[in-house]
């Protein structure tokens, strides 16, 4: 009888071969199924009073267990994230979509269990927030700091920036990026689940990428691909570096680097095409790569936000009944 580290394995190796999902999305799922797994044997009183929750050992859960599990012990783990983890309904939705995935997974393609309890598993309401975005003066300053830098690599970091703010491109697509996705006024991106989409660029990126390729450190022999976007080690930029690069010039542009990240130079250049753009929700969804509109909507709030600004900034709101009769 096969443990359950062989069945995440297996379901790992499902996930990346076969629905293309991205290594970060992996780690993320492996993390969350590990914790449930954990939860499940402190709830069931299968450890030491005196054992941390990050030293339960899961290894010796076999397919018996795996079947036992019932749709009650997961909604208390699902309130167990709320109340102990102070988890919000983002994070107990993915990690509820990490145990439904991965028990479909064993009910249909190893079937190993007969019943999937994971099925009538719901996930909690989302709360719809408006993306944070960074106002045409903020993406100016920054881009502006990158632009007078004296650093080594700033041409490249400036590249970068402007892919960001005027593509609205992933983190993960960015990075990816090879020399030959390139052709004349478009870019060749592969997006989420593995889907390639094409990115049109304008004059200004153009021109970054003409100003950066004469910079570019020339990639190791062993890298693949050649890569657009080099590390100082003549390797393919990393996910943390372009990060660690974004921070540095939100902070120099005198922003808070806790409220805006790579992806919300994404949310920014959405926003603005959106606003400034003339484009309709479903080209918008084609440029961002969504694959549902409804995740594309949350742009068009904020056009309403502009709208009840635009109607709170009325000159004359500033005068009520009292001030037009005499006293």
């Amino acid at each position: 009888m096969k443990n359950t580290f062989y069945w995440l394995e297996e379901f790992f190796s499902y996930f990346s071969g076969i629905k293309a999902r991205a290594p970060g999305t992996i780690q993320e799922y492996r993390y969350d199924l590990e914790m449930f797994f954990r939860f499940l044997k402190k709830h069931r009183n299968l450890v030491a009073e005196d054992q941390t929750f990050d030293e339960i050992i899961i290894t010796d859960i076999d397919e018996e267990f795996l079947r036992s599990v019932k749709l009650s012990e997961m909604y208390r783990f699902i309130a167990w994230l709320g109340n102990e983890r102070d988890n919000g309904p983002a994070s107990r939705s993915r990690r509820i979509s990490a145990i439904r995935t991965f028990y479909n997974f064993l009910s249909t393609k190893a079937k190993i269990i007969e019943y999937n309890p994971a099925a009538e598993l719901e996930s909690p309401k989302q709360t719809k927030k408006l993306p944070r975005y960074l106002s045409v003066d903020e993406s100016i300053s920054v881009l502006s700091e990158a632009a007078n830098s004296d650093d080594q690599f700033s041409s490249r970091d400036y590249c970068i920036l402007t892919l960001f703010l005027n593509c609205g491109m992933r983190l993960s697509e960015l990075c990816g990026i090879n020399l030959s996705d390139i052709a004349e006024e478009t870019l060749t991106v592969m997006g989420k689940g593995g889907k390639e989409r094409t990115i049109y660029l304008n004059s200004i990126c153009i021109q970054a990428i003409e100003d950066y390729l004469p910079e570019r450190l020339e990639p190791k022999p062993e890298e693949k691909n050649d890569p657009l976007f080099v590390s100082r080690n003549r390797r393919r930029i990393s996910q943390r570096a372009v990060q660690n690069i974004v921070k540095k010039y939100i902070i120099k542009a005198g922003l808070d680097p806790q409220k805006y990240s790579t992806h919300k130079l994404r949310h920014t250049a959405a926003t603005l095409m959106y606003q400034y753009g003339q484009v309709d929700l479903r080209s918008l969804q084609q440029i961002l790569g969504h694959t549902s509109v409804s995740t594309t909507e949350i742009y068009t709030h904020i056009n309403d936000e502009m709208l009840h600004q635009a109607v709170e900034n009325n000159p004359l709101n500033l005068y009520r009944k009292s001030d037009f009769t005499e006293n």
